[in-house]
């Protein structure tokens, strides 16, 4: 299966449809009197269709086991054609359409069983996904390309040529990404001064995005948010706690680090671990959906 554990969880929504088109007018009035011999169609299929959505993963090999929330299915009949509407619901972090689909497919193929007894011309047709809603697809279009953006790595070691940098590079990909644009990458050793002279020079420039990585623990030279929490005019503890939340479910000392998001000016300044995984799994915590601060910055200036 596909590897989504660097996915957040978030509200997925898909409704498919599948039409079960009978041959002739007898077959509705049985469904709807309910003189079907195998009992009331709809029912007994909605019931099929349930246990179809949750067996979902059980039969498609790349399809992962997912927490089902929701599941609804309806029917409506126009003429000799009923069309079936399964719409599902979870909070995960990969999509249901598959699930939608299927449980949709299910509930036409035991419609079909229940009713061949009395119409040997029931057909199946337009199995599809109607709609789905969740995951990056549903804001990948909301953000502004014109930002810009700094990423700054606070490490004696690397600035002494020590060690290579890792994480800023995994900073700048996932920018790259984000169709941000890297306007400066460079390394500076874990100096409280330096650190709060290149926040100041980057939004003096305008820089919308200044991302520190290093400095974040609780070493003693770990300095990056005291040096730069006097400088900014708001924090902005809910992306902290994203960072956090998102990394304390894959390692136990995130809870450890001393992560930092707020704004001078309208130039957003984020402080991110230093390791490259810890860098990483922030990056993917909060980004792209970090990004609309800069179209309320946008709007606060045409107010």
């Amino acid at each position: 299966m596909v590897d989504i554990t660097h996915k957040t969880n978030t509200l997925r929504i898909a409704t498919a449809q599948a039409v079960v088109q009978v041959s002739k007018p007898e077959t509705i009035r049985a469904i709807k009197e309910g003189t079907v011999p195998k009992g009331d169609v709809f029912a007994m299929s909605k019931a099929a269709g349930l246990l179809g959505v949750k067996k979902t993963p059980d039969l498609l090999p790349d399809c992962h086991p997912l927490p089902i929330e929701f599941t609804g299915i309806e029917y409506e009949i126009d003429g000799l054609e009923i069309t079936v509407t399964c719409t599902i619901k979870t909070i995960y972090k990969t999509g249901v359409e598959v699930e939608a689909m299927h449980g949709a497919s299910v509930v036409a193929l035991n419609m079909y069983d229940m009713l061949k007894p009395i119409d040997k011309g029931v057909e199946i047709h337009h199995i599809k996904l109607v709609s789905k809603k969740g995951g990056k697809s549903d804001f990948k279009d909301r953000y502004r390309k014109d930002i810009r953006a700094a990423v700054i790595v606070c490490s004696d070691s690397i600035s002494a040529g020590k060690k290579e940098d890792r994480a800023g590079k995994a900073i700048v990909k996932k920018l790259e990404e984000c169709q941000v644009q890297i306007v400066d990458y460079i390394v500076i050793p874990d100096e409280k001064d330096i650190i709060q002279q290149k926040a100041k020079a980057y939004q003096e420039q305008g820089i919308d995005l200044v991302i520190y990585t290093g400095g974040t623990g609780l070493s003693e030279r770990d300095v990056t948010p005291e040096a730069l929490k006097p400088l900014l005019d708001r924090e902005i503890p809910g992306i902290e706690e994203a960072i956090r939340s998102h990394g304390q479910g894959r390692t136990p000392y995130s809870m450890l680090s001393r992560s930092v998001a707020g704004t001078m000016g309208e130039t957003l300044v984020l402080a991110l671990p230093g390791s490259t995984m810890g860098a990483k799994e922030s990056m993917e915590a909060v980004f792209p959906p970090l990004l609309h601060i800069f179209r309320i910055f946008k709007g606060a200036r045409h107010d």
